[in-house]
């Protein structure tokens, strides 16, 4: 099968998101210039460099309440700070509430049954008891092809490890078992790693 994604997808469903899998979820805590808390899901999330270390999520959907994008992009472009969670499986009920378009003056954090922290070098809260977060100082904000699509870059200026999972002086997943989200519908967790050396290692 081939297509040009231009003239649509020749399937019931688009295949798109399930041919780029599994991919991390950054669960985006964010707190607006009022002092409000915001929290949200992405699956378009990654990190893309060591030194310093930077992660960046894209925002590909538009509320009606905020200018052309979502709560998370219109706070950060306002405070310019932003922190990811780390999902675990435990967590995937309460990620999935705070996936909801809620008004961007309600608080994800109550609906979902969760707590917030407040962060160690920005203005922003974290979610407490996650296995970990990373605080974020953005550094840019790209607007890219497409209707309301943006990619946030940020820089980690503090990290945030729950001591179980330590293990060895490694920051193991399988000690929580980190979700990721696959095409569609479905997600997956995961449970069993193994190691590869480079032929130059």
């Amino acid at each position: 099968m081939f297509y040009e994604p231009k003239n649509g997808p020749p399937l019931p469903h688009n295949p798109f998101n399930a041919i780029v899998t599994p991919r991390p979820i950054g669960w985006i805590s964010t707190r607006d210039a009022q002092g409000r808390n915001n929290l949200a899901p992405y699956s378009f999330f990654n990190a893309v460099a060591y030194v310093p270390p930077q992660v960046m999520f894209a925002s590909t959907g538009v509320k009606e309440d905020q200018d052309n994008t979502k709560d998370s992009v219109a706070n950060i472009r306002d405070t310019g700070v932003f922190c990811v969670n780390i999902v675990e499986s435990a967590a995937r009920d309460a990620m999935n509430t705070t996936s909801a378009a809620f008004d961007k003056a309600e608080d994800e954090f109550a609906k979902a049954g969760l707590t917030p922290v407040d962060c160690e070098t920005i203005n922003c809260a974290r979610i407490n008891g996650v296995p970990a977060s990373l605080e974020c100082r953005m550094t840019q904000i790209v607007q890219i092809e497409g209707a309301s699509n943006f990619v946030v870059f940020g820089e980690v200026t503090g990290v945030h490890i729950r001591d179980d999972t330590i293990v060895d002086g490694r920051f193991d997943v399988t000690t929580f078992q980190p979700l990721s989200r696959l095409g569609y519908r479905d997600y997956a967790v995961v449970d069993t790693i193994f190691e590869l050396n480079r032929p130059d290692d």
